[in-house]
């Protein structure tokens, strides 16, 4: 499954729609189509995705130990 499939179900299990992700990107909802259909998010993307719908975004390395990304880590954002 790609990148862009695995957002569009987390959009649909929240019940957000492109043009509020758009909005919450700062992007146009034609730039969002864009990076859907080229499967192109980048990490800052990602991580701001993963704060819009209230969800983690980590990688777990095992049962007690993960990295977590957050606003902390996007450029120029701070905790924002």
């Amino acid at each position: 499954m790609s990148v862009s499939s695995k957002i569009k179900a987390l959009l649909k299990l929240k019940g957000k729609g492109n043009e509020e992700l758009a909005n919450h990107l700062d992007i146009s909802k034609q730039s969002l189509s864009n990076k859907f259909y080229r499967d192109s998010f980048s990490t800052q993307d990602l991580i701001k995705i993963s704060t819009f719908l209230g969800y983690t975004l980590a990688f777990v390395i095992d049962e007690s130990q993960m990295i977590i990304l957050d606003k902390s880590d996007l450029k120029g954002e701070g905790a924002k």
